[in-house]
């Protein structure tokens, strides 16, 4: 390819004219290439599953290794991983339910895990998104777990209680909250600040500085707050900037978090756990019984392997007074020899034992 006069802004912009034409001759190439194999995937099995996440993880792992730049490696995870939506959609878009409205975290961590294509399901709660996939409405689920000022999403753990869905990936997402309001509105008149418990509690010491005149209000999610919000002519919400651009609002003060690194872990859902990377994580939901020693007894045989335990939180069952679930985070995955051989200990020393789901750490 003949290289562009590097003075001449015009030769150097056909240049790119160019390259994006071939890129996108390439991608329609990549397109019907996919349409191919979705087609030899139905006639050779038509029952399995249409999705293959470990395929997906190896491409982006490889492209991500193997970029030169001067293209920006952060970027290379996100375009590829909308191309192969895009690729699949032309297949069947994946079914994403999640805790809606659209605009919230929940959403954003569904769009980086599936792409844009993906058909996305808001759903009012975190037990509707487990609802969804249980039934079968959608093929995936993303709820939040634990925040990194907050802890843990105590409605998301006693959803999997009563639910069979497996966790099949995690998702860690930045977050960053800002403080919406409606066009006319000026903070000084602001008298109820909406949003989920989660958001408010992550930036609890800048609304006490900034907005010490107003209640607080409770939302089922952040995007709902910003809906909220639009409708009260003294609201403000606790939400995304996506949020913003959906409901009208303005963004008054971005980045209002107390934790500056604030950070998220969203859960995948799905029918079942993904295969062996050789970094992984499996979750575990644990019922120990009630006596000296149970908690210790729980640990030992993963101690005893040299398993690292890297979260352990319980619940009480709401099944008989002062019963708990302990729900316990371990470096591996249940199919390695070491965690098979826990595994099996714990079922002799626990009440019950369930694998909620082995999957890639992000943390690796």
């Amino acid at each position: 390819m003949t290289q562009p006069d590097p003075t001449s802004l015009e030769a150097l912009r056909r240049a790119i004219d160019a390259v994006d034409d071939e890129v996108l001759e390439l991608l329609n190439h990549r397109a019907a290439l996919a349409a191919d194999v979705g087609r030899l995937k139905a006639q050779a099995a038509p029952e399995a599953p249409f999705h293959a996440p470990r395929r997906e993880r190896d491409v982006l792992a490889r492209l991500g290794a193997a970029n030169p730049g001067p293209f920006p490696g952060a970027a290379v995870r996100t375009v590829f991983q909308e191309i192969m939506s895009a690729c699949l959609s032309l297949e069947k878009p994946l079914r994403v339910a999640f805790l809606g409205p659209e605009g919230s975290f929940s959403h954003l961590a569904a769009r980086h895990q599936f792409g844009g294509s993906s058909h996305a399901l808001p759903q009012g709660t975190i037990e509707a998104v487990f609802g969804a996939v249980d039934r079968g409405r959608a093929d995936y689920g993303v709820v939040p777990v634990e925040n990194a000022t907050e802890g843990a999403v105590d409605s998301t753990l006693d959803a999997f209680l009563d639910s069979p869905s497996r966790i099949c990936a995690e998702i860690l997402l930045p977050v960053d909250q800002a403080l919406l309001l409606r066009p006319d509105l000026d903070l000084a008149a602001v008298r109820r600040v909406y949003s989920h418990p989660q958001a408010l509690g992550q930036c609890r010491r800048w609304l006490e500085v900034h907005l010490s005149q107003a209640d607080r209000v409770e939302a089922p999610s952040t995007s709902e707050a910003a809906r909220l919000a639009r409708e009260d002519a003294e609201g403000a919400a606790v939400a995304s900037e996506l949020a913003a651009e959906l409901f009208g609002l303005k963004v008054a003060e971005a980045r209002i978090q107390d934790l500056a690194a604030n950070a998220t872990r969203f859960l995948v859902l799905g029918p079942r756990s993904a295969e062996p990377t050789g970094c992984d994580r499996t979750t575990l939901l644990a019922m120990a019984p009630d006596g000296p020693g149970a908690l210790l007894r729980l640990l030992e045989p993963l101690a005893r392997r040299g398993l690292n335990l890297s979260r352990i939180q319980s619940r009480p069952t709401r099944r008989r007074l002062w019963e708990y679930a302990f729900f316990l985070d371990v470096e591996g995955h249940a199919e390695d020899p070491s965690l098979a051989e826990a595994l099996d200990d714990l079922r002799a020393a626990c009440a019950s034992l369930k694998v909620l789901g082995s999957y890639p750490r992000t943390d690796a």
